[in-house]
């Protein structure tokens, strides 16, 4: 598993990278960065890239669903870039839990997606 955690824009973008599948552990190091962001801007974007995403471990969905529901407002843009149906599929999963708007983006449109979560 591979996980990293980028901040762009003065922190109010936080790009994630992850590969194989997401554990509690990586899930925690996403957190604090994120929080500080939010508690600095209010309302932040996420830019999640997947590449040979596995999913999450129990551990990880339950922080996941914890996040979701602590945060419900303060994400406004969630730009997800996969690779597979199932993870366009993860967009819509998402849709209930927060009011961001969501958007999926192949790999190929990876700086489709920098600029649409910029705009």
């Amino acid at each position: 598993m591979s996980f990293l955690v980028t901040e762009t824009m003065e922190g109010r973008i936080i790009e994630v990278a992850v590969s194989g599948k997401l554990t509690k552990e990586a899930y925690q190091e996403f957190v604090p960065p994120t929080e500080a962001a939010i508690k600095k801007h209010g309302k932040i974007r996420i830019l999640f890239i997947t590449l040979g995403f596995e999913g999450w471990d129990a551990g990880a969905l339950w922080e996941d669903i914890k996040f979701d529901v602590k945060h419900f407002g303060h994400i406004e843009r969630l730009a997800i870039v996969g690779e597979s149906k199932w993870e366009k599929g993860m967009a819509a999963f998402c849709r209930p839990f927060t009011t961001a708007t969501i958007k999926y983006f192949d790999h190929g449109d990876l700086e489709k997606a920098r600029e649409w979560i910029k705009e």
